[in-house]
């Protein structure tokens, strides 16, 4: 059986040898698929996997194992591909059959198109990007975690560098071989509505010689501006149904960058410019579909993991399957730790930092019809305008959360900032907006940066999908003739003056205890305090409680209804089913937070206490400021 070596860093004559023993049984695939998800059981194999995210391409081999941690973007239509081809050798007269799986291109001489061994399959392809706004640190733990040993590639780096770029930009095509081959029409009706018969497989881009090609002018389609990171093309195939945009995975496949591919689209090209008929797809849909291998490798999935979170600290992607016993334990400690670094950072506010908390490990558990239960949108108003203090806090948020992204709200950003994706028809893709975030993100809303000015119909817009995506958790993407819902489970964190123009479960107005003479000395000061290992504490914390299951018991159940109906009894406006709710959700997330996976007595008056501190403090702020809504 292959070393080590050869399943990671040969798999593909792995793959090939598997076939070759099988002797054309038909369960030849599921034994690859099981040979592989093996191997990477054994000690921790999955940490010499190299990855996508941590390893520049060149250093990777081409047919190798490879990983990739990423969020599915976009679902390309489905592709028809030879799974089983039989070639002619005219030199020596002989026939031999081959496996096209898990290939772009085919080996071994000519093929016997008529060969009664021919077999057509089909595969998905998902265009895959870095799971957008990845906080660095949990970049770097998932970096230190892999033991993968890798050297730049000699047999890849001469040939990707002697190629200019123009030759390397059409390099995704299928072999000249198999031109009779026609791509599947089916389209996918996860992210398109359209049916239209597609381009054959082996048909060739045309080539713009007008446009100006560099690597910056391709665009990656990332969600998030500034982003870096490899975007790939993911080849599905099998259970591709089980797959949703927007998922997080870790993907284990097949790396496929072979410089002859770029061969092969020079030649189609020609053959284009000769008979129009050849590309049936429009030149925008082909650079989107068939972009530079080098700049967008292919990774032919052997195996997926769906991600529940991105916390590279806990053990599983599943943190219900972890054992918690000992981290329970320790939460009380841990909590009442964060609950003081957070005051700190909050100017003494021990009520906000107490609800922000809350915020932190919210998270939407289930959804009633349209209602999402569990999501808890935090304002924390009374935040000073021309001063640096919410870019600080933010940075105290992106050291905690694995995931996140700040929107400064400055009437610039609403009016031009493409928030909603959008389906483009004509390069047959979905082009990404600031919202297409995978689950659990925190979405911080800088409302102080909003200066007075006109919102055109694009900042309307953007402030409609804000306000949707904060009261329903989700997002409608824009598909030009209609609009298709997306489902997310995103924590938003507005920051205003004010009371915020947009939606939230809760607003806190902060009352700063502290009045440091430089207040970005000061917020500088406290974060350089929390050593590596006290924050290590805490994102592990936000993760696990986040993650508990919660009850309620019939006696807490009915001693709450007793006391809805005696808080209501004196005046029937001081306590609405509104306000019963979000008691609800305040004493379900106070619980979770104390390592509590059920509501007590005790946790039920803790959490009437706190809203009554917030309702009263409130009550406050609208005496000081008549204009306050």
């Amino acid at each position: 059986m292959p070393t080590v070596q050869d399943w990671i860093n040969n798999s593909l004559a792995v793959v090939d040898g598997l076939f070759a023993q099988s002797n054309s049984s038909p369960d030849w695939e599921k034994k690859v698929v099981e040979y592989f998800k093996e191997k990477l059981k054994i000690n921790d194999a999955h940490t010499w996997v190299p990855s996508l995210n941590d390893v520049p391409l060149h250093y990777l081999k081409p047919n190798s194992l490879v990983k990739f941690r990423c969020m599915v973007q976009d679902m390309f239509d489905p592709e028809f591909f030879m799974g089983v081809y039989e070639t002619n050798d005219p030199t020596s007269n002989s026939k031999q059959v081959k496996c096209g799986k898990y290939k772009d291109i085919t080996e071994g001489g000519q093929v016997d198109f008529n060969s009664r061994n021919m077999v057509t399959s089909e595969r998905q392809t998902f265009y895959c990007v870095p799971i957008p706004g990845e906080s660095q640190w949990a970049k770097e733990s998932y970096a230190s975690t892999n033991q993968a040993r890798v050297v730049p590639s000699t047999s890849f780096v001469p040939n990707r560098h002697k190629r200019s770029y123009e030759e390397d930009n059409e390099m995704d095509t299928q072999p000249q071989q198999m031109k009779d081959v026609s791509q599947g029409a089916q389209r996918s009706t996860e992210s398109h509505g359209n049916t239209e018969p597609k381009r054959q497989e082996t048909e060739a881009p045309s080539h713009d010689s007008s446009q100006s090609h560099c690597t910056s002018s391709l665009d990656l389609n990332f969600p998030l501006p500034g982003e870096k990171g490899p975007a790939c093309l993911v080849k599905v195939y099998e259970d591709w149904d089980s797959f949703k945009l927007n998922d997080m995975l870790e993907v284990f496949g097949i790396l496929s960058v072979d410089p002859a591919l770029s061969v092969i689209a020079d030649e189609r090209e020609a053959s284009s410019l000769l008979d129009p008929t050849e590309g049936m797809e429009t030149v925008e849909e082909q650079r989107v579909h068939s972009p530079p291998a080098s700049l967008v490798p292919r990774l032919h999935m052997l195996y997926a993991q769906s991600l529940v979170q991105n916390n590279p600290l806990l053990l599983s992607s599943a943190p219900e399957n972890n054992d918690l016993s000992g981290a329970l334990g320790e939460l009380a400690s841990v909590r009442a730790e964060l609950l003081t670094y957070l005051t700190h950072v909050l100017m003494g506010d021990s009520l906000a930092a107490e609800y922000l908390i809350l915020h932190l490990i919210s998270n939407v558990y289930s959804r009633r019809d349209v209602l999402p239960l569990g999501k808890f949108t935090l304002n924390l108003s009374g935040c000073p305008h021309s001063s640096p203090y919410t870019e600080h806090l933010y940075k105290v948020i992106q050291q905690l959360v694995p995931s996140s992204y700040r929107l400064c709200m400055s009437l610039h950003n609403m009016n031009n900032q493409r928030m909603v994706p959008r389906k483009d028809y004509t390069a047959n893709r979905l082009v990404s907006g600031t919202l297409q975030l995978a689950n659990n993100t925190s979405l911080f809303l800088d409302e102080t940066q909003l200066e007075q000015g006109q919102l055109d119909a694009t900042g309307v817009r953007n402030i409609t999908a804000l306000g949707n995506l904060i009261s329903w958790q989700k997002v409608d993407y824009d598909f030009n003739y209609h609009q298709m819902e997306f489902p997310c489970n995103i924590n938003v964190l507005i920051t205003s003056e004010g009371r915020s123009l947009l939606p939230s479960d809760s607003q806190v107005h902060l009352q700063p205890t502290l009045n440091p003479p430089n207040l970005e000395e000061y917020l500088s000061a406290v974060q350089v305090a929390q050593v590596p290992s006290q924050l290590t504490k805490y994102r592990i914390y936000l993760s696990v409680v986040r993650a508990l299951n919660y009850t309620i018991s019939d006696e807490i159940t009915k001693a709450v209804e007793e006391d809805f109906v005696e808080m209501r009894k004196d005046d029937p406006q001081s306590m609405s089913a509104e306000d019963l709710h979000r008691l609800l959700v305040v004493a379900r997330l106070l619980s979770l937070s104390h390592g509590q996976n059920t509501l007590s007595r005790d946790g039920w008056m803790k959490a009437k206490q706190l809203e009554a501190l917030r309702i009263s403090r409130s009550q406050q702020q609208k005496c000081v400021n008549g204009n306050e809504p």
